[in-house]
């Protein structure tokens, strides 16, 4: 019984060329997950950072968009007899994500915490405006 779709011809050339490292993403999807809930009139936001060290977390509020950044560089490295890398699968560089929590929260009303490789932050949920709805003209 065969469970996997095979091609008749033993190969399947998209696979093989999608599957290239010049296809991948550049992206890490396991960078900076986050949960984001709402309670008692404020929102929780945690981020998974595992391995970075607090030192090289910022967080900074702009125009309404609350900016996490991280970055790491690790100098050690797997190399062989001439200095060539060999193999590099941790992460290395920095990342960033941004969310918009308003224009009305203040730096001073954000809480931020980072433990066990999760940062956690608190801070206000503001009302939101009701954005106008279009009106359609009707054509006759």
């Amino acid at each position: 019984m065969l469970l996997m779709p095979r091609d008749r011809f033993g190969f399947n050339l998209f696979d093989d060329m999608f599957n290239d490292p010049f296809f991948k993403k550049a992206e890490s999807p396991a960078l900076m997950k986050t949960d984001i809930q709402e309670k008692d009139g404020k929102y929780i936001l945690d981020m998974d950072l595992p391995g970075f060290g607090k030192e090289n977390i910022k967080a900074d509020l702009e125009n309404g968009y609350l900016t996490i950044t991280a970055s790491r560089d690790d100098s050690k490295e797997e190399k062989d007899e001439k200095g060539n890398l060999v193999h590099q699968e941790r992460y290395t560089g920095q990342c960033s994500r941004s969310f918009y929590v308003g224009d009305n929260v203040k730096e001073e009303d954000i809480k931020a915490g980072y433990k066990d490789g999760i940062l956690h932050l608190e801070f206000p949920k503001n009302e939101t405006k009701q954005v106008e709805q279009k009106k359609y003209i009707a054509i006759e």
